[in-house]
């Protein structure tokens, strides 16, 4: 999944942008819920501070819709840390309308709901479905119990953009998006495009 998360990520950056995708080598295998959030958070601040001492970065993505560790590495970091689904609100919300969440299982539901009321767009969405995906089951094969998802959320809940809510979904947006005719956001999609606008604005 980390390998599918860079592909995407590379696929909608701009060609001099270069992308370094790493996991932590311990934890949990997937983020699926609170528990799973606070059981990853040593080995991904372990990771960051490998990895951004190491390397020159200019941003660092969490590539976890939860946006698990962010608020944290933002308060310790150098450089800007964005996560996926913070940047997923922003690009919903400056399309304007409502807009609709879809994640994997209901258990992510209450961490994603108090995100969006943290980062201040309870306004601007109309809810968080769950499509009973899990995250390590996330791909073609489950594409179609995804897409109904954002279908009913359009449909039912008059959402006029909607937000996939996990890393895992990143290659099915835009085929959604094209099948059903609304915007369909990927949120790793969203981060890369918000961390080449604040590299370019701190090079100028």
């Amino acid at each position: 999944m980390t390998a599918e998360i860079a592909y995407a990520a590379r696929l909608s950056a701009a060609p001099n942008t270069t992308i370094r995708a790493v996991n932590p080598d311990a934890g949990p295998p997937s983020i699926q819920g609170a528990m799973d959030g606070t059981a990853c958070l040593p080995h991904l601040f372990s990771l960051f501070d490998r990895e951004t001492a190491a390397e020159n970065f200019d941003c660092v993505i969490i590539a976890c819709f939860d946006d698990t560790g962010l608020q944290t590495l933002k308060a310790r970091s150098p450089i800007p840390v964005l996560g996926i689904g913070e940047s997923a609100f922003h690009l919903a919300a400056l399309l304007g309308g409502k807009f609709a969440t879809v994640t994997t299982l209901p258990v992510s539901v209450p961490i994603i709901e108090a995100n969006i009321e943290a980062y201040g767009f309870t306004d601007h969405s109309v809810g968080v479905r769950a499509s009973n995906v899990p995250v390590l089951s996330v791909g073609k094969d489950t594409e179609a119990a995804i897409a109904e998802e954002v279908g009913a959320a359009v449909t039912e809940d008059d959402a006029r953009s909607v937000i996939l809510g996990c890393a895992g979904m990143a290659s099915l947006a835009s085929r959604i998006s094209k099948d059903l005719g609304v915007p369909v956001i990927d949120g790793v999609m969203a981060a890369v495009g918000f961390a080449e606008q604040l590299t370019r604005l701190k090079a100028a």
